[in-house]
């Protein structure tokens, strides 16, 4: 069966510097819903925008953006052009996902209230085909291209997370610090993990895994490929912006200056 190409500006990949192994991966931080797939979200309009409010790592597109242009070796960037809630391209989209257990799997049913977003045990295929499955290519095709032109690559998925736990979260009861580094006990090495705590120790309290853990790497690679690493930083949003869904403040600098210092630490 022949693939079904994303739709216009689904998702973007700026290229950088050939030599830079590094790939900044923004999923999480668009708003927009194309008006075929916001017909099947039962909220209505203003409790759509509440949900997307609280679910949207707001600006951290432009903190990855800001961040890369500040590098001294400029690295590739992914970034997500539509809502986690038409789907979520870092989730697993069969049962490994624990996610599931919310009803936040690849397409949500839920919502960060556990309300009803979407009727559960409805068709999610189209969604997956025509969304989630182009996406996961073009992470495969975007870390392969790190692979072959430096032989390795370097994932570093640029998230956000609310100060206070919403009811959705499955470890909300732990750790909120200023920062939250994810890994991943295959493929986020302690030279990576040492870069990420001082590159990020003026910005406030770095935590390890709490309250989210894990990083992202395409299936093609996870658990199997030594050459990819891969780091998620979750960064508190009351450090740079107005909760929930405000516009950002003045710590939206110095929190991108941090991520390019991380990002220079790597070496080429």
């Amino acid at each position: 069966m022949p693939h079904t190409p994303p739709p216009a500006r689904s998702f973007t990949l700026d290229a950088g510097a050939h030599h830079s192994p590094v790939l900044l991966h923004v999923p999480h931080s668009a708003r927009e819903i194309p008006g075929d797939v916001r017909a099947g979200i039962v909220l209505d309009d203003p409790a759509l925008e509440r949900e997307l409010d609280h679910i949207t790592d707001a600006h951290t597109a432009r903190i990855a953006e800001t961040a890369a242009e500040a590098c001294a070796l400029t690295p590739w960037v992914l970034t997500n052009r539509l809502s986690r809630l038409v789907v979520d391209p870092e989730r697993f989209p069969d049962e490994r996902e624990e996610m599931l257990a919310v009803g936040m799997g690849a397409v949500y049913t839920r919502t960060t209230h556990k309300e009803v977003l979407r009727e559960a045990g409805g068709d999610t295929e189209p969604l997956l085909e025509r969304y989630f499955r182009p996406y996961a290519r073009a992470m495969t095709e975007a870390v392969a291209g790190r692979l072959a032109a430096t032989g390795r690559a370097v994932i570093i998925d640029v998230h956000s997370y609310p100060s206070r736990a919403l009811p959705y979260e499955l470890h909300g009861d732990g750790q909120r610090p200023a920062v939250c580094l994810g890994t991943d006990a295959f493929h986020t090495p302690p030279a990576l993990l040492a870069a990420a705590r001082e590159a990020f120790a003026g910005c406030g309290e770095v935590g390890l895994d709490s309250p989210f853990a894990g990083t992202y790497v395409p299936l093609e690679f996870y658990g199997s490929d030594p050459r990819v690493s891969a780091l998620m930083v979750e960064i508190r949003r009351d450090l740079y912006m107005s909760e929930p869904g405000g516009p950002a403040g003045p710590g939206l600098t110095p929190l991108a200056s941090a991520l390019a210092r991380l990002v220079d630490a790597l070496p080429g």
